[in-house]
């Protein structure tokens, strides 16, 4: 039976693979046949996600990605040892609540740096001579917040809603080099990440987020299959968009 999804004979680095979606991910694409590459800085937490994977011939990487200068070189050895890849998946990230009387230029870079500059760095390295596969695909993970606003999030909206540009530009560019980018919205998961951000909030703000989605809050794997449909064959004429899965969030 036709699987259009089936990614056996792919090989997909997958950065913020310890948790939420990024582990997702790398199940679901392991799941389809995928081997996968698991980025991280916790080895305990990828080795985790590792048992959790399907088939064999996986690899984790212990990486911190703000050694952005290094990046291109390390990318180029792992597919020494792993052959060609045929995809990225973006998924690391942090989010911060700070009221703008509040933020300091340190944090605002380091939130750019972590969920913006990153990204652009591992798509340099992605598309190195010997790195990357033709056709190739590349998806970005962003936020609902990158394109609507919310209160005391202004530098991790910036940073999410930069990825979206970057998406479109990038799949322009590298359209000739027969290397597609897209990028992901998802709205509020139940992920780890939520579970810190509820910390910080009242229950009727948890109860108001809650409500803001028509469709209740999302799973990571809901995420990940739209992952999986852009980073595959089912994606071959889809570059440059942007995918909002987030429950009917933003269409508020």
């Amino acid at each position: 039976m036709l699987n259009p999804m089936d990614m056996t004979g792919y090989n997909v680095l997958i950065t913020g693979a310890s948790s939420g979606i990024g582990q997702r991910c790398s199940v679901l694409l392991s799941e389809l046949g995928a081997k996968v590459i698991l980025v991280g800085r916790n080895k305990e937490r990828l080795e985790q996600t590792s048992s959790l994977l399907k088939g064999s011939g996986h690899r984790i990487e212990i990486f911190d990605l703000l050694r952005m200068d290094e990046i291109t070189i390390w990318m180029k050895e792992i597919t020494k040892i792993t052959g060609l890849l045929n995809g990225l998946v973006h998924c690391a990230g942090v989010r911060k609540t700070i009221p703008l009387r509040f933020l300091q230029n340190n944090e605002l870079q380091n939130m750019m740096n972590i969920n913006f500059n990153v990204a652009v760095n591992l798509i340099k390295g992605f598309r190195q001579k010997n790195v990357c596969k033709y056709p190739s695909s590349i998806v970005l993970i962003s936020s609902v917040l990158g394109l609507v606003g919310q209160p005391g999030v202004a530098a991790y909206s910036a940073s999410k809603s930069a990825l979206i540009g970057l998406t479109k530009s990038l799949a322009l560019e590298l359209s000739s080099e027969k290397i597609r980018v897209n990028c992901v919205v998802p709205g509020y998961v139940k992920s780890e990440m939520f579970e810190k951000h509820k910390e910080i909030l009242t229950p009727e703000q948890i109860s108001q987020i809650e409500s803001f989605h028509p469709l209740g809050l999302g799973d990571p794997i809901d995420v990940a299959y739209a992952v999986a449909f852009l980073l595959g064959d089912t994606g071959k004429w889809i570059t440059g968009t942007t995918l909002v899965v987030d429950g009917g969030y933003t269409a508020h």
